[in-house]
């Protein structure tokens, strides 16, 4: 069980939070010589009540994270009426492929081909199309999910003949380090193994998406070609653990 989710700055504080923040994108995009327009903001709303969304919302923003199927699709059933997209970023449960199919505009968080299938029979069978992005674990911290380059390779080969779910490109959840600078080289890892698959023959719409990128590090990442990035304590402040 969970405690009631809060966000922890003022709610009127957060449409600052959030131009500061894309503020810090356009710059960075622009400092890389990209064009700020192709890279999304996702706002990491996981633990915090849909006050926070709405308020985020109302300040133009259009992409959710959250971690837990349960608690995004409580929030998803409460704001019908909000025009935005949900992203599940956190790990999934094979035996929650359904619930994920049919609530989420994308799911980054796909590590193996037996969930890969499940989202995409679930998808066919209720009539969505979910993004899919597959986990890349450059890591190996036994803490996180993802799978190994080799295991990354044969997901997207499966997820190229699926019939529902639409393979968009690959997820990264490094090492958290306090530097910034420390964490490059696993971006410019993801990098480079998405251009191993484009130039082995992969469609490049297949893999047009890098989600990569947090708080402290997203605009390095935003140098090494992050397309999505996932922020949530820079615009929501710090989150109430899960207990």
């Amino acid at each position: 069980m969970s405690v009631t989710p809060t966000c922890s700055v003022a709610l009127d504080d957060i449409g600052g939070n959030l131009a500061a923040i894309r503020a810090r994108l356009d710059h960075a995009a622009r400092a890389a010589g990209r064009d700020p327009g192709a890279i999304r903001l996702i706002a990491v709303s996981k633990t915090f009540g849909l006050d926070s969304v709405r308020a985020a919302a109302a300040h133009g923003q259009m992409d959710f994270g959250e971690n837990r199927v349960q608690e995004a699709l409580q929030k998803i059933d409460a704001s019908a009426e909000l025009r935005v997209r949900w992203h599940l970023i956190g790990h999934l449960q094979s035996n929650k492929a359904r619930k994920a199919a049919n609530g989420f505009a994308a799911i980054h968080s796909v590590d193996s081909v037996e969930l890969l299938r499940r989202l995409d029979d679930s998808a066919a069978e209720l009539g969505t199309r979910p993004e899919i992005l597959v986990q890349v674990d450059l890591a190996g911290e036994a803490t996180k999910h993802g799978a190994p380059p080799d295991e990354a390779r044969r997901i997207v080969d499966v997820a190229l003949g699926c019939r529902a779910a639409r393979l968009t490109g690959l997820m990264l959840l490094p090492p958290w380090l306090e530097d910034p600078e420390q964490v490059r080289p696993y971006f410019a890892r993801l990098r480079g193994f998405r251009d191993e698959l484009l130039a082995s023959g992969v469609d490049p719409g297949a893999l047009r998406e890098l989600s990569m990128g947090m708080s402290h590090d997203f605009e390095v990442a935003i140098e090494e070609g992050a397309t999505m990035v996932r922020v949530g304590t820079a615009i929501f402040g710090r989150r109430t653990p899960y207990v």
